[in-house]
């Protein structure tokens, strides 16, 4: 492992490609470990850096993400490529740590009734868990990155006050976080609101990176990725197809999509380093696995092919 960081992004604003986790584990259709590879595969040739490729969680509970070991085991390590796993404790950094994991993610909700749904405990107890999964983290020369999910509202409580998020921030990072992820899990969040939070969340974690993650439940998710690019997220995540969504919120829908946010991100001159031909048809094959036509538009509607940035 190189460090235990998170690089600075080689464009304007990084793209994390989290479909391959984020993106299958709602999914009804559960691929196979060759599969899920192949996807990490097509990511990587479509430009992706950064993919959070699998999640070390109980099978029994995710059966979408059995097999991560198997899915490490078959994928390239090009240079400047990092890989991403989800853990929930520290038994998850290990299982990380021996597939060759550059980052680990771990997922602290802002409320109580969510984590308990989520995690099976409260946030604090949630907290208290990213502290050792950190610390294991760290030692082991992995990036720990805490996201901080229902930041901007909770399916079973509402409103979640911006002062509790920005309070999990601050004890985030004074824990050893190399990265916050401010996470729209359900898809409630609007442009202001996410700048205000990224402005509060940066005071309260001066100088550790941040990160946010949109779903587009309510098709706002691309107005709040700009607004987050334009407050200063070094890091956006989308999915290829636009397929994902929680298991365990209710009426959760997909990411927003890796090819609609490139095309849109490129059309106001910011580079994501994503090639929209390739992330179009990797999105396209991903919906013909699943068994359902990708929510992405971009393949649909078409853009303009003939320029290699996506601008007219």
């Amino acid at each position: 492992m190189e460090n235990s960081s998170v690089d600075v992004p080689a464009y304007s604003v990084g793209v994390v490609e989290v479909a391959p986790r984020d993106g299958l584990q709602n999914e009804g259709t559960v691929l196979t470990p060759e599969m899920r590879a192949e996807l990490v595969r097509r990511a990587v040739a479509a430009g992706a850096r950064r993919i959070e490729a699998v999640a070390f969680v109980r099978p029994d509970r995710v059966p979408q993400m059995a097999g991560a070991e198997e899915v490490m085991a078959l994928l390239p390590r090009p240079d400047g490529v990092r890989y991403g796993g989800l853990v929930l404790n520290r038994r998850g950094v290990a299982r990380a740590v021996d597939a060759g994991m550059h980052e680990v993610n771990c997922v602290v909700v802002a409320t109580d009734a969510f984590c308990r749904r989520n995690q099976g405990v409260s946030t604090e107890e949630a907290l208290a868990a990213w502290a050792d999964i950190a610390k294991a983290a760290h030692a082991a020369v992995v990036s720990p990155t805490l996201t901080i999910a229902a930041a901007f509202g909770c399916p079973f409580e509402g409103e979640v006050p911006e002062e509790r998020v920005v309070e999990i921030a601050h004890r985030g990072a004074a824990t050893g976080a190399a990265e916050i992820v401010l996470a729209d899990t359900i898809g409630v969040a609007a442009p202001d609101a996410v700048t205000r939070l990224l402005h509060a969340v940066r005071e309260a974690a001066p100088g550790v990176p941040l990160r946010c993650h949109f779903h587009n439940t309510r098709n706002t998710g691309y107005a709040n990725a700009v607004a987050a690019a334009q407050a200063g997220a070094a890091w956006l995540d989308a999915s290829l197809g636009g397929f994902g969504g929680c298991p365990f919120a209710p009426a959760a829908t997909g990411n927003i999509a890796t090819e609609d946010l490139v095309y849109l991100l490129e059309r106001m001159g910011t580079r994501t380093g994503i090639g929209l031909d390739a992330a179009c048809a990797t999105g396209t094959w991903l919906g013909t696995l699943l068994g359902r036509e990708a929510p992405a538009l971009l393949g649909r509607a078409g853009g303009f092919p003939s320029t290699a940035d996506g601008r007219a």
